[in-house]
């Protein structure tokens, strides 16, 4: 759907990944470790995939400045959509990578109670994403490319859905 570039942009943004952990280490510390994700995917990644993630991160970065505590990780999420919806222009429920990620941040809001697991959290999150991934199946494109596109023609789901939803669960196994 769209312009059909969905995974070449990530295979891109992968592989630039793969080469900058390959030539230095990522810095530890998660503000800047986003703030260095951002401006990788905003420089390698290419594309309205690489300015949207790229918007997301720098947001997401802010509220990990001098914060190291579980609920910073939802309030990260939560400033990375804002920003996603404040420039891209697109909301939950227009079909597009908004829809997985605004999924993951209701069940990352869990993050703010107190004995949270990250782990159960997190797998919850990517269940959420997962499942708003495949809802845009059935979704009327509001926003983005797709929605050029006409809905009798949009029978996968969202691409970007899905790939959110991937990148999270890369994460999580990452962490398990």
């Amino acid at each position: 759907a769209g312009d059909g570039d969905c995974g070449h942009t990530h295979a891109r943004a992968a592989r630039a990944i793969q080469e900058w952990v390959r030539a230095r280490p990522p810095p530890a510390a998660p503000a800047q470790l986003l703030s260095a994700l951002a401006d990788l995917l905003l420089e390698k990644m290419g594309g309205s995939s690489g300015a949207l993630y790229g918007l997301f991160l720098t947001a997401a970065a802010r509220p990990l400045h001098n914060r190291n505590d579980l609920p910073m990780w939802a309030d990260a999420m939560d400033a990375g959509i804002e920003a996603m919806q404040r420039y891209g222009g697109a909301a939950p429920g227009d079909r597009t990578m908004l829809d997985s990620l605004w999924a993951a941040a209701q069940a990352l809001h869990a993050l703010r109670s107190p004995g949270a697991d990250l782990l159960q959290v997190l797998a919850t999150a990517v269940q959420s994403a997962e499942a708003a991934a495949e809802a845009t199946r059935h979704m009327e494109a509001g926003a983005g490319r797709a929605s050029y596109i006409s809905s009798a023609q949009l029978l996968q789901p969202d691409p970007g859905a899905v790939a959110v939803a991937a990148v999270l669960k890369a994460v999580l196994e990452g962490l398990r």
